[in-house]
């Protein structure tokens, strides 16, 4: 994962596109994701917000579909290898949700040995306009590569609940392709999700508009890459400039770029917050009911914090 995506400076929106770096192994597919018996409707999802989401439109599982998520054993987008099996479980599928851009080139040759009535969707296709092309702006380190004319979009689409609202569209269009019979019960179940995304995305529009701080300063670094000393006094004097009180990371950060940060600032006494980026899950999390909207209403509360 580059430092760009890893070094995120001032940045604020109600959609909340920031970016993550964390290693895991290869998880094998959810045993609570299939149901005793199945009509033979097979869904496959690469990462967590894409099963989330399934989830909600299937419902009750008028099919008895089986669903099937790649990484629930924390393993995240950026270090993830398809196995044999998972490979075997995309082109045996029904219906193939992954996130689509630099991190999953592995996926479209997969797509290509599959069968006819594979329906596919692939996230960033599936926004189209609205998916964010990347940009190195002031306190941002660029790799060697990133002078090439080809744009590279940001992948983790899944932190936009307007995002999540269109691709959930997206998913329910294609599971209703794959199980016409039941397509009715699939959009009312889509429609109902969606309201729930849309009052969400309300409070987060709230929390943004009537704060008295409108920066957020990430730092965060991949383990590939060490911040320069220019970052690191970039973004300790942005903190001074601007007066924050947090540095923000993700989890599974080891914070030490943040602590770096605050103590070459002025004040040194900042304090750090993180962020979940909803990507590295395990199966015990999807057991425990931390769903997809429980982590963004957590994210929110973090999110209020920092602002203050």
């Amino acid at each position: 994962m580059n430092i760009k995506k890893a070094i995120s400076v001032l940045m604020i929106s109600v959609m909340i596109l920031f970016c993550l770096s964390a290693c895991g192994s290869q998880s094998e597919p959810s045993a609570e994701a299939a149901p005793e018996e199945s009509s033979g409707l097979k869904i496959v999802t690469t990462i967590y917000p894409e099963y989330d989401w399934v989830m909600n439109i299937l419902g009750d599982n008028p099919a008895g579909a089986e669903v099937i998520l790649l990484t629930d054993n924390g393993v995240d987008l950026h270090s993830y290898q398809p196995t044999a099996e998972d490979i075997m479980n995309i082109t045996t599928s029904d219906v193939f949700v992954y996130v689509g851009g630099e991190s999953d080139e592995w996926a479209e040759d997969t797509i290509m040995s599959s069968g006819e009535d594979l329906v596919a969707v692939n996230l960033l296709e599936a926004l189209g306009d609205s998916a964010k092309e990347e940009e190195v702006i002031e306190g941002m380190e660029a790799e060697e590569h990133e002078h090439e004319e080809d744009p590279e979009y940001d992948e983790h689409v899944w932190l936009s609940l307007r995002n999540a609202s269109a691709l959930v569209d997206s998913i329910e269009a294609a599971i209703a392709e794959a199980d016409p019979a039941n397509a009715d019960t699939y959009a009312a179940n889509a429609n109902a999700y969606k309201e729930k995304l849309a009052a969400l995305d309300a409070e987060y529009e709230k929390a943004v508009s009537g704060a008295p701080v409108k920066t957020l300063l990430f730092g965060d670094c991949s383990a590939e890459t060490e911040a320069s000393f220019e970052t690191v006094t970039f973004l300790a004097n942005k903190l001074d400039e601007l007066g924050l009180k947090s540095v923000m990371t993700i989890e599974g950060s080891n914070q030490k770029l943040a602590n770096t940060i605050i103590k070459t600032s002025s004040s040194g006494d900042q304090q750090i917050l993180t962020l979940d980026s909803i990507q590295s899950v395990t199966a015990d999390d999807i057991a425990n009911g931390n769903d997809y909207l429980a982590k963004m209403t957590n994210n929110l509360e973090v999110l209020k914090e920092a602002l203050k």
